[in-house]
């Protein structure tokens, strides 16, 4: 990690790293910074030298994320809390020039989209459409968009490549993930060569910083495995429920491709130095490990990695959820320079970290 320096500016305090010769510090709104991936996001932002200026709500997040952030890079970052789909309220910020916008903002949860999906259209979808609209108008010339694997639905054959096929999606929250890619691609055409846009296709994001001031925070009981699992083992949560035993894998448990989330946060700054240097593209590029585990799997993982056991059960199959999936990444690797650093023990043990720092 570089050292950091800062200026003072008409009483703001500014990195100098992320100064620019001709255009002053390189502001990227990071939209839903608050979140679990964008605040790491930030963390990588400010190390590469950019300046990101956070945009939350904070409906699905906490302003405690802020404190930590500033524990981790020792100040504060820039903050706004707004809806990024307001118009009005985003208004100000465009005002300043913003060099990129990584855009994370959105509902996330597979299993409440089924029971929610009108909340996930207008959110995700509606959201998603006037902030492009706003970035258009403002001139930015870069756009990272945070996608998701669950737009190739039930895959056909593994490991899924970018060229794989798009099935109908699993769930509502795949399907806002499909329309928002189309969306994005019909405004990088109307931009006619002044917008480029890189749409990154996670697989399943887990662990934490390693500094613990950070880390997945899920509000109310958690939807995803990892943050459920060291609940569990906790003691906030009953046991962990496993969700169908009876998938055609090797132990019938369904499989994902679970990667670091600074892993994840690294390769957003890599995907904005690509658009730096090929302006008006665009291309999507899937984000994994090339490896996909079993959640027993994970189970065993982590209690290799902490030491403590797992209560867990078996329950029935969860409706939107896919058998198995897991990345190619190769072109990620090939194009943006990019490739994962961090094993699956690495991030349970980040994980469980995390969760003995927040406590019960």
């Amino acid at each position: 990690m570089r050292p950091r320096v800062y200026v003072q500016e008409g009483g703001r305090v500014t990195d100098i790293c992320t100064m620019n010769a001709s255009t002053g510090p390189k502001r990227i709104l990071v939209t839903g910074g608050a979140g679990f991936i964008g605040s790491h996001t930030a963390v990588a932002l400010v190390d590469a030298g950019y300046e990101p200026v956070i945009v939350d709500d904070l409906r699905n997040s906490r302003s405690e994320v802020l404190d930590g952030l500033e524990r981790i890079l020792g100040r504060r970052v820039a903050y706004h809390c707004v809806d990024c789909g307001d118009e009005q309220g985003m208004a100000a910020i465009f005002e300043t020039p913003v060099h990129g916008v990584i855009h994370f903002a959105a509902d996330k949860a597979v299993g409440e989209s089924v029971a929610e999906p009108e909340q996930y259209f207008s959110n995700n979808i509606g959201s998603t459409a006037r902030l492009a609209k706003m970035i258009r108008e403002a001139g930015v010339p870069h756009l990272v968009f945070s996608s998701s694997c669950t737009v190739y639905g039930e895959v056909q054959s593994l490991p899924v490549d970018e060229s794989a096929p798009i099935q109908p999606a699993a769930s509502p929250y795949g399907f806002t993930k499909q329309a928002c890619e189309s969306l994005l691609t019909y405004s990088h055409a109307a931009a006619e060569g002044s917008l480029g846009v890189a749409l990154l296709r996670y697989f399943n994001p887990i662990g934490a910083h390693p500094s613990a001031e950070i880390g997945e925070l899920p509000l109310g009981t958690p939807a995803n495995l990892v943050p459920f699992l060291t609940q569990s083992v906790a003691g906030i949560r009953p046991a962990l429920t496993v969700f169908g035993e009876d998938y055609p894998t090797p132990d019938g448990t369904c499989i994902r491709d679970y990667l670091h989330v600074c892993d994840l946060a690294e390769a957003h700054v890599a995907a904005l130095q690509w658009l730096e240097k090929a302006p008006g593209a665009l291309d999507v590029f899937n984000l994994g490990t090339g490896t996909g585990s079993t959640v027993k799997e994970v189970i065993a993982a982590f209690e290799a990695a902490t030491g403590r056991s797992v209560p867990h059960q078996f329950g029935e199959r969860r409706s939107g959820d896919v058998t198995a999936i897991y990345a190619d990444a190769s072109k990620a690797q090939r194009m943006l320079g990019w490739r994962t650093q961090r094993s699956l023990q690495t991030c349970l043990a980040d994980a469980w970290r995390w969760q003995e720092k927040l406590g019960n």
